[in-house]
């Protein structure tokens, strides 16, 4: 398992089965040293029977499917395995499908406990450009902090979802709304942790303190659009009786409404997938260089 932590390969691939995996590959055995590591050339079938003869880890004969999709697949894309290097002629669907660690991973393994094995493991992740082909891609993007008014350093209460407050301020607002002016920021500790009223006002608003104000309120003087950010972490999202209150509440504003819900991972967002209301954004803080449309036809083409 650290040698896959260490390649930096998706958690997907993290986990005991691709463990295995890598282990029968290298005839791995207990008891046997690193540096005795080998190549041999394995059907899916033989992998599995090393993992019970090896280990005692039994794998039903249905999970062969998950262990070729979801771990050797991976490990082909990420030239850590090569697919039929004794044919590489060999149908895809092949029953006869062999598979081989790749030279550079072997020999990085055979170092595996050693001296050299930090730089070496270094040097491997560093050069290889396949090993970052399931690695989510980062757009390049100018940041630029969100302004307060007046410039106070905001502090939030630590608990609850103030955590994701956070990461919408210092994450989300300086890439999608860079030179926006926060105006109102929720807090669970306080309700009216930020609120600047006279900024509001002249945007023709005014909130009662116990109205359904959205967790974070940002101006984008550019566009005039007032971005309104739920940040779910107990409650839901901007659901269409959601956006319909907000549209009610801010009906006078004298900007452009936006609608995002925030989530920490996709993992919670999946909870509430079906109640996100059309003509939103969905925002995740762990890829935040990304914006989910929920807005059909208009953003539909082709990404250079």
């Amino acid at each position: 398992m650290r040698i896959l932590q260490g390649l930096k390969v998706p958690r997907e691939q993290q986990n005991e089965r691709s463990a295995l995996t890598l282990l029968a590959l290298l005839d791995m055995k207990p008891g046997k040293q690193w540096a005795e590591a080998e190549a041999p050339l394995l059907g899916i079938t033989e992998m599995m029977n090393y993992f019970q003869k090896c280990f005692g880890k039994k794998y039903a004969p249905n999970t062969r499917e998950t262990v070729r999709r979801f771990t050797v697949h991976q490990f082909v894309q990420m030239d850590l395995v090569l697919a039929n290097p004794d044919d590489p002629m060999r149908p895809v669907n092949s029953p006869d499908n062999r598979y081989q660690v790749a030279p550079t991973l072997l020999k990085l393994a055979r170092e595996f406990g050693s001296a050299s094995w930090h730089e070496s493991l270094e040097g491997f992740v560093n050069s290889s450009e396949a090993l970052r082909r399931l690695q989510p891609r980062e757009r390049k993007m100018e940041l630029i902090p969100v302004k307060l008014p007046d410039g106070p350093e905001l502090k939030l209460t630590a608990g609850g979802q103030n955590e994701l407050v956070k990461r919408i301020i210092e994450d989300f607002c300086p890439r999608f709304t860079p030179g926006g002016v926060l105006v109102y920021v929720g807090d669970t500790g306080n309700k009216q942790r930020h609120l600047e009223e006279g900024y509001l006002q002249r945007l023709g608003l005014m909130f009662d303190e116990h109205g359904k104000i959205p967790d974070v309120v940002v101006h984008f003087p550019k566009k005039n659009w007032l971005v309104l950010i739920e940040a779910v972490t107990s409650h839901g999202p901007i659901g269409l009786k959601r956006q319909n209150e907000l549209k009610d509440l801010f009906k006078v504003a004298k900007a452009g409404l936006v609608f995002v819900t925030a989530f920490l991972t996709r993992r919670a967002m999946i909870k509430y997938l079906s109640e996100i209301a059309w003509e939103t954004e969905v925002w995740i803080a762990e890829t935040p260089s990304h914006i989910i449309h929920f807005n059909g036809e208009r953003f539909l083409g082709p990404y250079e």
